[in-house]
């Protein structure tokens, strides 16, 4: 008993033994991990939201927070809703279109040149039925996904207007027996999410430009096909899909290619596919990276590097955390960052 009072006392130890505890908790729930997670995510950047916009509008007229957040999450919802009624419908039938095209397309109706025609071959080599099938399959995960956003959705808004008295219930642990626990607990909190909310501000950043460079390029492309259709609609979804690291702007290649085909034929989703393959590269190997390692004061190469090895391990949700939990251990260890660095003289 000794011999763990001793450990305990250290202060490394301790830390790193919350730390395990915390692993382990997460490890037992894997399964609702995603809800957890997307909970935590949709609850800062709401917050921060109506933290922003409480300073803004306090400027001239006092309003209370949680109206203020009442009217975003309103305002979430309602473009969600939007979004599948009026629009989703839209791209079933532009997909149904699609679909018709390219059963009934020949050689004749391609270019004669190499890569149209290799192409064509592809498209003709494709089983459609085994695509069909994961389609189906997708659909489902989506709908779990539905059902996951939600649930966080709804939590996050609980969260959010019980902070206060959430707070203050949880800081009674301090005077309870697990005040040593609950002193720890509220450390890495604090050192997570203040490496999380740079991250969240890089984020943001890379969504502007993708939503920038993208919709300047359609409207460029329709200067030699016909004009893109729902710019404005389209510039919303892909800033919010721009909000899922890498992966959210490549499925706004979906709409893009369908609406794409319908405005401008097949050279047109050829155009679109370029232009998104090339800013897919500039966001996942130059701008990504830049922004997080200027963000959190690390050599770019290191933060690529967490970023690649973070969603190999985790997944889509590495791509966002892994950094924070790089930084997130580089602090518990006493590396500093503060620093500014610079390159060696040669």
């Amino acid at each position: 008993m000794d011999v763990f009072k001793r450990y305990i006392a250290n202060l490394t130890v301790r830390r790193f033994l919350i730390l395990a505890l915390v692993g382990l908790l997460l490890f037992s729930i894997r399964d609702m991990l995603n809800l957890v997670l997307l909970t935590f995510l949709i609850a800062y950047v709401m917050n921060s939201f109506q933290v922003l916009l409480s300073k803004r509008i306090g400027k001239y007229v006092k309003v209370n927070s949680k109206v203020i957040i009442i009217i975003l999450y309103l305002a979430l919802i309602s473009m969600i809703v939007l979004a599948l009624v009026k629009y989703l419908p839209k791209v079933f039938s532009q997909i149904k279109q699609l679909t018709a095209f390219l059963g009934t397309l020949t050689s004749d109706d391609i270019p004669q040149n190499e890569i149209m025609q290799y192409l064509f071959t592809t498209l003709k080599e494709l089983n459609y039925q085994s695509y069909l099938n994961q389609g189906i399959g997708y659909v489902f995960k989506i709908s779990d996904w539905g059902t996951t956003f939600v649930l966080s959705t709804i939590l996050s808004l609980v969260f959010i207007l019980e902070k206060n008295r959430i707070v203050t219930f949880t800081s009674r642990l301090r005077e309870s027996k697990l005040s040593w626990f609950y002193v720890e607990l509220e450390y890495f909190g604090r050192k997570f999410i203040s490496s999380f909310g740079k991250v969240i501000e890089a984020q943001i950043l890379i969504a502007l430009f993708n939503t920038l460079f993208t919709v300047v390029g359609l409207w460029v492309l329709g200067f030699f096909f016909e004009p893109f259709p729902y710019l404005f609609a389209l510039s919303i979804m892909i800033f919010a899909l721009s909000l899922i690291p890498v992966v959210g702007f490549v499925i706004s290649l979906i709409p893009l290619c369908i609406i794409g085909y319908n405005t401008g034929g097949l050279m047109m989703v050829i155009y679109i596919l370029v232009l998104i393959a090339v800013l897919h590269v500039m966001e996942g190997y130059f701008l990504n990276p830049k922004l997080m390692s200027s963000k959190m004061n690390l050599p770019m190469f290191y933060t690529l590097i967490v970023l690649l090895f973070s969603e190999h391990y985790i997944g889509v949700w590495g791509l966002i955390l892994g950094i924070p939990i790089f930084v997130f251990f580089l602090d518990i260890l006493d590396i500093s960052r503060d620093k500014p660095l610079t390159a060696e003289k040669q």
